[in-house]
């Protein structure tokens, strides 16, 4: 049986600042990856309780995991096929670890921030604050954990492919892409069922984690605007893997 988004978590995102789909800087592998931002300093958004919660009661930490571990196994046979379409051979991630406090996982020798996710090309990993991440969860919903396994994940098939752009936001809004067609190519195979707002879900939490405007394009670290981010995920989500521009 294929894994089921569960959560109906609509409503606006503007006051939820989520730096899930930022990554750390980390050599190798070919992939330059932008410095990490961190969430506004509002308690309430950054860390939401039970009375900020925006999902239903499915929202306990082993339900979290059991999400990523979903997503990660969606994910995982969904470039499977792709690599194999395409006459290669794909190899998964290494692993994807939790963590807890500043500095108690680094990528290439450089310490993990909290409040942040992260694809470190060089051990080849995927790595997430776990406190920070099910705060998140719990306020965005389940369809989130999907997108944020989608966009690191798609980190992970840059390095494979030996995709290296001159500047961060083509990096990373090619990573939007490659995660909106992992996602829609599952729903339409059956991989994956939608439940009512998903696709809403989606559309506020990729236009959540857009830059400033002020942000200048080709600043080291720039991942793109809301309009910009919004537009390439759903490219990916319709058009399949023929949008991103993979070559």
């Amino acid at each position: 049986m294929g894994a089921r988004f569960g959560r109906d978590a609509r409503g606006p995102l503007a006051g939820l600042l989520i730096a899930a789909l930022v990554s750390l800087a980390c050599a190798g592998g070919g992939l330059a990856e932008p410095e990490a931002e961190r969430p506004g300093t509002n308690p309430t958004a950054a860390s939401p309780g039970p009375s900020t919660t925006r999902a239903d009661s499915t929202t306990s930490v082993a339900e979290f995991e059991q999400d990523v571990a979903d997503a990660q196994e969606v994910a995982e046979r969904y470039w499977t096929a792709q690599f194999k379409e395409s006459g290669q051979r794909f190899r998964p991630i290494r692993r994807i670890t939790p963590y807890q406090r500043d500095g108690e996982v680094s990528c290439g020798g450089q310490p993990l921030p909290r409040n942040n996710a992260v694809y470190c090309s060089q051990g080849d990993f995927i790595a997430y604050d776990v406190a920070w991440s099910v705060a998140a969860f719990r306020q965005v919903g389940d369809a989130f954990v999907f997108y944020l396994l989608g966009h690191e994940y798609a980190h992970a098939i840059q390095v494979r492919l030996g995709i290296n752009y001159s500047f961060t936001i083509q990096q990373e809004l090619q990573a939007d892409c490659m995660a909106g067609a992992y996602l829609g190519d599952s729903v339409r195979s059956g991989a994956l069922t939608l439940a009512e707002g998903d696709l809403d879900e989606f559309r506020e939490g990729v236009a959540a984690v857009g830059d400033d405007p002020d942000q200048p394009w080709f600043a080291e670290g720039a991942h793109g605007t809301a309009e910009q981010r919004t537009d390439m995920f759903f490219r990916g989500y319709e058009g399949s893997l023929k949008e991103c521009d993979l070559g």
